[in-house]
């Protein structure tokens, strides 16, 4: 059985280009096209597997759009598990802006699902066989507030640790409902669900307060340019920014989720966990367009970032 199970509730078809200059009105001309499989839960799994990680995506796939996402999944080999809905899977478009190297990214909300399709989904998971569960990205249009939270207490019950990456609802009606394993919110999110007045140098212990209530054993903010601070029972950790050449934003966080996810299911400790998703991370923003980061990269700038952190050890709070 897989190891690590991760949930696609809502997946994309992710189109990628570049333009010269984008304009309203006007026709925007792009070159570069791509076409690739996305959504948090897809991503979670694509950098899995190029980790060396035993993972399958649960995904839900609907009209000719899902037709498109199942076919980009059989060919980059990813390891599935489809979940047919009556509404079309989304699109979603990202442009880099060649004069300016600026991105734009358009990403629309989806096809709401239906109380049966939901109930397919949860009975899906029920059946299915792992040791961790992944639930990423945003949750479909019209669901529960507390659908992922439904999908925790399935991992609850199989004795599977739970590792949420959502915003809005699917963070907020999840967190203290359910056991948390690891939660990954960016410091926007962290903002928008737990109070505008954070910072990075706050949101350290705005942490460590939902680890001391017990909403999540460990809780890691990204922070993009600030690196990333993360909170467990051991402390707080930051984990400094690497220095690199960024491409593209696109899966950064979806890589830190599976990065730090697949340490931890391996037995390595919070601090190196954090280190290695960070690594993760940063690799991704090394790709241009919808592609994920490379193991390669993963590997080198791991090292990177231990050199700098010669002593990870939590600091106490």
């Amino acid at each position: 059985m897989p190891q690590i199970l991760t949930l696609a509730l809502n997946p994309t078809i992710d189109v990628s280009a570049e333009a010269d200059v984008v304009r309203p009105t006007h026709k925007t001309r792009t070159t570069n096209e791509s076409f690739e499989p996305g959504g948090g839960g897809v991503n979670v799994a694509r950098v899995l597997t190029e980790l060396g990680g035993n993972v399958e995506a649960y995904c839900i796939a609907g009209g000719v759009t899902g037709d498109l996402l199942k076919d980009l999944l059989g060919r980059i080999g990813l390891h599935t598990h489809i979940i047919p809905v009556a509404g079309n899977t989304r699109m979603a478009h990202m442009v880099y802006e060649r004069s300016t190297r600026l991105e734009y990214r358009f990403v629309p909300s989806g096809a709401p699902l239906t109380d049966e399709e939901i109930e397919r989904a949860l009975e899906a998971v029920r059946v299915a066989g792992f040791s961790w569960l992944v639930a990423s990205g945003s949750i479909p249009a019209g669901s529960p507030p507390d659908i992922l939270a439904r999908f925790g207490a399935i991992a609850e019950s199989k004795g599977a640790r739970f590792v949420l990456d959502s915003h809005g609802p699917g963070l907020t009606e999840t967190l203290g409902r359910t056991p948390v394993h690891l939660v990954k919110p960016s410091l926007n999110e962290m903002k928008g669900a737990f109070g505008s007045h954070l910072d990075a140098s706050s949101c350290g212990e705005a942490a460590a307060s939902l680890v001391a209530d017990g909403k999540a054993e460990i809780v890691a903010v990204t922070m993009g340019a600030d690196g990333a601070v993360i909170a467990s029972r051991d402390g707080i950790v930051h984990v400094p920014p690497l220095k690199v050449e960024v491409k593209s934003a696109v899966g950064a966080g979806d890589s830190f989720v599976a990065g730090m996810t697949l340490a931890l299911a391996d037995g390595k400790s919070v601090a190196e966990a954090a280190m290695f998703g960070a690594a993760a991370g940063t690799a991704a923003v090394l790709t241009a367009g919808t592609l994920l980061c490379q193991r390669e990269d993963v590997v080198r700038l791991y090292e990177q970032i231990r050199a700098t952190m010669p002593d990870p050890t939590p600091a106490a709070r």
